[in-house]
């Protein structure tokens, strides 16, 4: 019994939590935003070795923005509370012969503003890619995340990834 309870009110908190962030609005990503998402992008150690916060930020952002924004394959969101951006994602519709000629799904630069964690953002972010994935015909969704970020890989193996590939890199 005290067990069940337990679960119960567990399961109350969850749901206080994803209520407290109702106002929560996934749109996709606008120019202006660029300079936020940057900035979530350099937020961590990893981050601050390759992104370049300058005022002007660098041109070769709002070129990239431009080749996304152009691709229907691929879809820059960002999360929104009370007009602040306050998350970001990238989603990569991959077409392919694989799997019977199955498109997959990749989730890319998955970010929340270090002020608003812990506060479901992140899960609404990629509950929602995972939704638009579905909708798109994929057959899978794929991310990849660093070995070192560990609370990344339990945040994700929560909302029902696993462990699958090790991922190999070669920078330029």
């Amino acid at each position: 019994m005290k067990r069940e309870r337990t679960s119960n009110l567990l399961h109350y908190v969850r749901s206080i939590n994803v209520t407290a962030i109702s106002s929560l609005i996934i749109r996709p990503a606008r120019r202006d935003d660029i300079a936020a998402i940057v900035a979530m992008l350099a937020d961590d150690h990893l981050g601050r070795a390759r992104e370049r916060i300058e005022q002007p930020l660098p041109p070769a952002y709002y070129d990239a923005y431009e080749r996304v924004a152009s691709d229907s394959n691929f879809e820059l969101v960002v999360a929104e509370e009370a007009g602040i951006v306050v998350g970001c994602l990238q989603l990569c519709i991959l077409p392919g012969l694989s799997s019977q000629g199955a498109s997959r799904a990749l989730i890319e630069d998955v970010r929340v503003a270090s002020s608003r964690r812990s506060r479901g953002i992140g899960e609404q972010l990629v509950q929602w890619a995972v939704g638009r994935a579905r909708a798109r015909g994929c057959k899978l969704v794929e991310l990849l995340t660093h070995n070192t970020r560990v609370d990344a890989q339990r945040f994700y193996e929560r909302l029902g990834f696993s462990r699958s590939h090790i991922g190999m890199t070669i920078r330029f």
